[in-house]
């Protein structure tokens, strides 16, 4: 006779498996699991019941404690039903199955949702299943789509749903649509009609155009017409994979009419579900599939949603009082109309933006819901792009999002708006020259005000953001504005502000501002700063992010440029008093030295003399360890240069022993 806590199929133990549960009960003894042990022990009659007679095989054992058992053991046949059905599928199917469906019949929840996972495993299976397996699974699962627990009748309807892409059509048809097509819809209850509805959006790919004409379209209509708004709505959003299934020519005339129509239903869910199905179906479309009137009263219902649940007043979109739940969904679907903005604007045609969507757009932009706004602002480079030479029509709309109340809506607009700035500036000849760039009026006055806003907020990822942003303005506004607005904030942000991040974005952008300024004089009053701030700034703070902005510099001018105006200062400091500062000196020690030319005496000098000095006096023990390291790798530069040296001069005076006359 078998323990009850081990598994219903167990065999004969093993030596291997006698010797575990030999040291098993050597450690009894020990306090720390004696408790536990305790706990899980039987009564005997907890026993006798729990236990099975070892001589019944695996099928016999399955139809006892499925008759018999306890809930735990009537689970967990159902759960190795799978395990079964592959060892001995005839018996299975015979006796074991058919008390399953027994079982069910009064099963909790939880032993429901493990049926449905099992005869799901059973149908997506490699095992080959006659007619009759498959019939008494359906029979099962379809019998429990009906199910007064909804968990549960959801977890038997996604089975369903899932093995019809494993069954063939001709099983489809006869178990599956056969009873749903016999079946009066309205005498069905809302969740059976909810069901049918997704069945039938799934079906619908499995069978020829003429069949789902004939046989599925006229129920489809019936759901689309149903009393129930939700049974309209989950059957208007199935109507996509039904038109994909049916191809373009048939949507046109059995599909277009009951989606025209759903977009004019009472209900706003309903109203949603036919806009977004519209919107994904747009690319089938070809340029004919709409008359005129169906692609005017189209766009006019776009727009209605865009202001639904909110009223103009001043040329101001603010919210009308509803309640909250309704007012949300409201907010809902303004910003899935925001978010879908780019592909309306390709659908009416973006040269007539003006005339037909731009009060829509900046109603979008402008709307009271922040998520609307956030959205809008995320696209706002796709509606750049389609707009093209027309862009500046938009132009108001992108100072009022740099000018947003919400760091949210600042913070979407930036994932894109180096593009964004640099089409809307250009005159579509692409970016380049001042002379082709397109004034923004009141745009740096707004880039001004969002760096600030974002600076004095707790979100300082925005605002490095925002200043990473920042190294496009070379190309998007002039020379003379970036050196009067811009600069003095840099350096104001790089000695002041305690985020390291920032910091160190700004000295990067504060680079690119200094690489594309033209003006020699400005260039050099901007040097002779950096110099005077930074690297001999009384902040050791300071000094380091020279030594950062020595790094940035080197990738963005040429070496010649660096060595000129950067170098020095930054040997010099060798005699920082602060370890940190001569710490991060000696990491960039190889990176100096590959600046400097072979030929340039007077700098390799004043390379090795800060080496040398930094050898004989630093006191630092992590300085130290770093200098020797650098040490050695600058030695082994030096050699493979002496190596390359003499490589050169070999091969030269093999060059000049072949010239010679013999």
């Amino acid at each position: 006779m078998h323990p009850p806590e081990r598994q219903m199929f167990v065999r004969k133990m093993t030596p291997s498996q006698s010797s575990l549960f030999g040291e098993i009960d050597d450690l009894q003894d020990l306090t720390f699991i004696e408790r536990p042990i305790r706990r899980s022990l039987k009564t005997a009659e907890e026993i006798d019941k729990l236990t099975v007679d070892e001589d019944l095989n695996d099928i016999e054992r399955a139809v006892y404690l499925l008759s018999s058992g306890e809930d735990v053991q009537q689970a967990s046949v159902i759960i190795n039903l799978p395990i079964l059905v592959r060892q001995n599928p005839a018996e299975t199917f015979r006796r074991v199955v058919p008390k399953v469906r027994e079982v069910l019949h009064v099963a909790g929840a939880d032993m429901q949702l493990a049926a449905a996972g099992s005869f799901l495993t059973v149908l997506q299976d490699d095992i080959v299943l006659i007619q009759t397996h498959t019939h008494s699974i359906l029979q099962i699962v379809l019998l429990n789509l009906d199910h007064r627990d909804t968990v549960v009748s959801n977890a038997w309807l996604e089975t369903l749903l899932s093995a019809i892409d494993a069954l063939p059509k001709d099983t489809i048809r006869q178990e599956i649509l056969s009873p749903l097509l016999l079946k009066h819809q309205l005498s069905q209850s809302v969740p059976a009609r909810l069901a049918s509805c997704r069945i039938l959006g799934k079906v619908v790919g499995k069978f020829e155009t003429s069949i789902v004409k004939k046989d599925l379209l006229p129920l489809i209509r019936s759901l689309c017409q149903d009393v129930e708004y939700e049974v309209r709505a989950c059957m208007c959003r199935q109507l996509e994979n039904i038109t994909r299934g049916i191809g373009l020519d048939h949507t046109k005339v059995e599909v277009l009419p009951e989606l025209v129509e759903l977009a004019q239903d009472e209900a706003s869910t309903v109203r949603l579900a036919a806009f977004d199905t519209i919107i994904n179906l747009l690319e089938m479309f070809d340029s004919e599939s709409f008359t005129d009137e169906q692609h005017l009263w189209f766009l006019e219902f776009y727009k209605k949603l865009c202001c639904l649940g909110l009223q103009h007043e001043n040329g101001h979109c603010e919210s009308q009082p509803y309640p909250l739940e309704l007012e949300n969904k409201y907010a809902l679907v303004r910003r899935n109309c925001a978010y879908n903005f780019p592909a309306i604007v390709l659908y009416a045609d973006p040269n007539h933006f003006l005339s037909e969507l731009y009060r829509t757009f900046s109603s979008l932009c402008h709307d009271p819901e922040i998520s609307v706004r956030r959205t809008a602002a995320g696209g706002f480079h796709e509606v750049v792009k389609l707009l093209g030479p027309n862009v500046h029509y938009i132009h108001k709309e992108i100072i009022a999002l740099l000018q947003d109340d919400s760091l949210e809506v600042l913070d979407a607009l930036l994932n894109n708006i180096q593009e964004t700035l640099e089409l809307a500036t250009s005159r579509g000849e692409g970016a380049g020259p001042e002379s082709k760039q397109v004034n923004i009026p009141d745009l740096v006055p707004a880039l001004v005000a969002a760096e600030q806003k974002a600076a004095s907020s707790l979100h300082w990822r925005v605002h490095e953001k925002l200043l990473q942003c920042y190294s496009c303005l070379p190309r998007v506004i002039s020379g003379d504005q970036i050196y009067f607005r811009f600069f003095q904030r840099m350096f104001s942000i790089i000695t002041t502000n305690n985020v390291l991040p920032v910091q160190r974005e700004t000295v990067r952008t504060l680079c690119v501002f200094l690489r594309y300024n033209r003006k020699q004089e400005q260039r050099q009053e901007i040097i002779s700063k950096i110099k005077q701030e930074l690297a001999q700034g009384r902040s050791y703070w300071n000094r380091l992010r020279y030594l950062d902005l020595c790094e940035m510099t080197i990738d963005l001018f040429s070496k010649s440029y660096f060595c000129k105006h950067f170098l020095i200062p930054a040997l010099e400091l060798v005699n920082d008093p602060v370890a940190n500062v001569r710490y991060k000196l000696c990491y960039m020690l190889p990176k100096l030295r590959s600046t400097i030319k072979a030929t340039d005496k007077h700098l390799l000098q004043q390379l090795e003399f800060c080496v040398r000095k930094l050898l004989c006096r630093e006191k630092d023990k992590d300085v130290v360890v770093t200098l020797r390291k650098v040490s050695l790798s600058l030695l082994k530069h030096e050699r493979e240069l002496l190596d390359q040296k003499k490589e050169k001069e070999e091969t030269l005076l093999l060059e000049m022993v072949s010239d010679l006359p013999f």
